[in-house]
């Protein structure tokens, strides 16, 4: 078997320009690019915090029934947020992850080894998974469906390594209007946070201008490494056709991401040393609460449609 690339987190001018015509190279320069620092940029950790936050969504969608499944494979795994939280919760066993970024795969193998998970790991395309038919008991993603460029192969693949009757359980995907919404608060916070800065008596809070030159550079890649971005119920129907069964779209976040894409994007554009654990912890208690309020109170007044994450699980025949 052929070895796995090396990382690549300084790419070339001449890479990121060809970058543009290609969303795989795109996808693999950005995130080998963020690999280092991608848990500290998304305040992932793989503590009580994050794997409730893991295994609430699984549980919201897909119920706990099955748990612990025996194999489970992460497609676009990233740091391994996803699978080693909900490892951690019960969840899976044993897990593989894979990620088309060399360097997301190596950084995700090292926390899982950080934390004594039997875990192993390959760099892999999910439009070609490199596993056998038949071969996990579950899959799982995180924030990679958008990433993908042909998503009925990619689900098709899915499908042809989860051993029948096996579960797919994907999360944190954002949709058509909250996207929309997203961004622009995004945006707003960002030329706010970086202009009101340059006041002399906030100086403290400005980023250097270089680091802040190479967010708004990494910023304009996700235009082209964000692929797509769902209606429910049109991901319902493209499930169905690559052949998925007990398909089943849920929504989350509408309060709680008007709240948190502008922390977010302030969080990123002031120096990291200014966001003490109290600020961080202000930051996720009060997303907790705009979540309950989702969940208990919008989503029965909301289309769902106008909520800012899709998850969607299903089953092999």
């Amino acid at each position: 078997m052929a070895s796995d690339p090396a990382p690549n987190p300084h790419a070339t001018a001449e890479e990121v320009e060809a970058a543009w015509q290609d969303p795989k190279l795109a996808n693999v320069l950005y995130h080998d690019w963020e690999a280092g620092t991608y848990d500290e940029k998304w305040s992932i950790s793989y503590d009580e915090r994050c794997i409730e936050y893991a295994t609430g969504r699984f549980d919201s969608v897909a119920g706990k029934d099955g748990w612990p499944y025996e194999t489970a494979l992460e497609l676009g795994c990233g740091t391994g947020f996803f699978l080693l939280n909900l490892m951690q919760g019960g969840v899976i066993k044993k897990g593989s992850v894979t990620d088309l970024s060399p360097g997301m795969v190596q950084v995700a193998l090292h926390n899982a080894k950080n934390l004594g998970l039997d875990v192993d790991g390959r760099v892999a395309d999910a439009e070609r998974i490199p596993y056998d038919d038949d071969s996990f008991d579950l899959v799982v993603g995180h924030a990679v469906l958008h990433h993908i460029p042909d998503l009925p192969t990619a689900f098709r693949e899915v499908l042809r390594v989860l051993k029948p009757g096996g579960r797919f359980v994907f999360a944190g995907e954002p949709t058509k209007i909250g996207n929309t919404y997203a961004r622009k608060l995004g945006q707003l916070t960002w030329w706010l946070t970086t202009n009101v800065t340059k006041l002399p008596a906030l100086s403290s809070w400005r980023r250097p201008q270089e680091e802040l030159d190479e967010s708004s550079r990494a910023a304009a890649l996700e235009a082209v490494v964000d692929l797509h971005t769902f209606d429910p119920t049109e991901l319902e129907q493209l499930v169905r056709d690559a052949g998925g069964v007990n398909v089943r779209a849920k929504t989350e976040e509408l309060a709680a991401a008007l709240f948190g894409w502008p922390v977010r994007t302030f969080e990123a554009a002031v120096p990291q040393e200014k966001l003490t654990f109290g600020w961080r912890m202000f930051a996720y208690r009060a997303w907790q609460r705009l979540s309950w309020v989702d969940e208990n109170i919008l989503r029965g007044i909301a289309p769902r449609e106008l909520f800012y994450n899709v998850m969607i699980t299903g089953t092999k025949p």
